[in-house]
């Protein structure tokens, strides 16, 4: 890393969004970053993310920071998504490097302007996909390509499946799931879905309102099948109020064996030693290998100090807006398949919502 000192700021909006899961507050342990100005709408929400974060000066407008501070990085924070492609573009044309809170656009269109914007202007953008920064995702990364259950052939994936189950569950925890069988897989070919609510196939206008704007969703129950490149098959399920079953996660099987990701982070992976599960009398059991304990809120800072070395190194960060977009395609390929009743070539060529066009 050089030495050069960065200067940072951050955007938030509370009451839409506010700052996300403290995108805000991740550079506190940096050395070489100065953190400078924080901008929110709200007057209150304001004062506290300076409180938060020792910002020497706030903002109401973000375009005002922008325009009157000398940024290097900014966290576009909110939760909410809908302001995310005008505030992350705006920081790219103000010449800033961005780390956004997932999920970054609602649209593949959205996500393409990110992208391209990004690129015109020699810039990076970085997403909070926090997971697959931390050092245990890399281990199983390192033992996945290192043959430790054999030649990969299969991962199944699940959502956390509470109240927001489904088409909600898919686009909010979905993110964070799809991006890490990318991490793990590479790219995706080609793939198939079926959705439904109650039972009923899901068709055009059958979209609902979620607990919070991440674009529309659709369906009570969700199975997607996917086609990776490199000869893999993937799945994901999730089914509304199953919470408490310890779902959210994935399974990878292997020629030789199996590995078990359960819950926010893997600090601890489960292996079975074959590729299927013997009757309850075998001999066979899981055994537990302790990772890397970085917990799952550092994802941030280590997220930030990668967006660094990108910068320094120009190198796609390990979770870039190309990423979000791609894991983006893979749910909103799900509804795609589902209301054409086809397989879903990737990449998509319509980049609008599937669920936003008629008949």
């Amino acid at each position: 890393m050089s030495d050069k000192l960065y200067r940072a700021g951050a955007i938030g909006h509370t009451g839409a969004g506010n700052f996300g899961h403290a995108l805000h507050t991740a550079y506190k342990n940096i050395e070489n970053v100065e953190f400078i100005a924080v901008s929110d709408t709200d007057e209150a929400g304001r004062a506290k993310a300076v409180e938060d974060t020792g910002a020497e000066r706030s903002y109401a407008d973000y375009r005002d920071m922008l325009e009157k501070e000398n940024l290097d990085l900014v966290s576009v924070c909110p939760r909410w998504v809908p302001e995310h492609v005008d505030m992350v573009t705006a920081c790219l044309e103000a010449g800033c490097s961005v780390y956004c809170e997932k999920p970054m656009t609602m649209s593949l269109a959205d996500g393409d302007i990110i992208v391209e914007t990004a690129k015109k202007h020699g810039l990076k953008v970085a997403v909070a996909h926090q997971a697959v920064y931390l050092p245990a995702t890399h281990a199983i990364r390192q033992m996945l390509n290192d043959g430790r259950i054999g030649t990969i052939q299969a991962i199944y994936a699940s959502g956390k499946q509470d109240h927001r189950g489904g088409g909600e569950d898919m686009i909010v925890l979905g993110t964070h799931t799809f991006n890490m069988m990318r991490f793990f897989l590479g790219d995706v070919d080609w793939m198939q879905a079926h959705v439904t609510n109650n039972g009923v196939e899901v068709k055009y206008g059958d979209d609902h309102k979620p607990t919070e704007p991440v674009g529309a969703v659709a369906g009570d129950t969700i199975n997607s099948y996917y086609a990776f490149k490199n000869g893999v098959s993937g799945f994901f399920l999730s089914r509304r109020d199953q919470a408490g079953s310890g779902r959210y996660g994935m399974e990878i099987v292997g020629s030789e064996g199996i590995f078990s990701l359960r819950g926010d982070v893997a600090n601890r992976l489960m292996v079975y030693p074959y590729p299927v599960l013997l009757p309850s009398n075998s001999e066979q059991e899981w055994e537990a290998i302790d990772l890397d304990d970085t917990p799952f809120s550092q994802g941030n800072e280590l997220a930030i100090l990668d967006l660094i070395d990108s910068i320094e190194n120009d190198r796609k960060p390990i979770s870039a807006a190309e990423d979000a977009v791609a894991a983006l395609e893979m749910i909103l390929g799900t509804y795609e398949s589902q209301l054409t009743g086809q397989r879903v070539q990737f990449p998509i060529e319509n980049r609008e919502h599937p669920l936003s066009r008629g008949n």
